[in-house]
């Protein structure tokens, strides 16, 4: 009984360090980039040793990974939830646009996060595609499989028609508010997810 409670100290005191380490290393990567960010500067962020990074994490790249899956899992299930996607599908698409606005444009980390990504992914596209396969294909997959589930929407190409809602909502986020052009191009959320699910919901009359 006495291993059994130490294993389970053993493992909570791996899981607090894990999340010290990606919380160090979220730190430093908005702050400097992910060309300018060492696995140094992420334990001194971290406040464990350098050794205790390496234990935990194989490399940058690898440490960079894990953050960005957390960070698209934990989006992922805000917005969808754990359950399938149900209801009229006119409510349904305006409430998730509404949520994944909401959701990003509430998140300054978020904001900050994505500046990096967009910025470094010339120099280091693998973390580009790291993004997508985490971020984009899975919203897009559920996305596809709900349209292609309501066939009385008619839509002929639902992953197509999933890909222009979901590039509508993140080309707003981006102008909006990754390069600040609220003020240069003023508008309302409600009114773009208004209008993309009344050319979806027509498309079916």
């Amino acid at each position: 009984m006495a291993r059994i409670k130490v294993d389970e100290v053993d493992r909570d005191n791996s899981v607090d360090k894990v999340e010290q380490i990606l919380q160090g290393a979220m730190q430093e990567f908005l702050k400097h980039g992910y060309a300018g960010t060492s696995m140094d500067k992420v334990a001194v962020a971290a406040g464990v040793s350098k050794a205790t990074v390496y234990s935990h994490f194989q490399d940058k790249e690898g440490l960079f990974k894990v953050l960005i899956e957390q960070l698209t899992r934990k989006k992922f299930n805000l917005i969808f939830g754990t359950v399938p996607l149900e209801g009229e599908p006119k409510d349904v698409l305006r409430q998730l646009g509404t949520k994944a606005l909401d959701l990003m444009v509430q998140d300054d980390e978020h904001c900050a996060f994505m500046r990096v990504i967009i910025g470094e992914s010339g120099r280091f596209p693998e973390l580009a595609q790291i993004c997508v396969r985490a971020m984009t294909k899975p919203v897009l997959e559920t996305l596809s499989q709900y349209l292609a589930t309501h066939p009385e929407l008619n839509i002929p190409d639902p992953e197509a028609t999933a890909r222009i809602m979901l590039g509508s909502l993140v080309y707003f986020h981006i102008t909006q508010d990754v390069m600040h052009g609220k003020d240069i191009l003023p508008m309302a959320s409600d009114r773009l997810i208004d209008t993309m699910t009344n050319l979806i919901i027509n498309n079916a009359k």
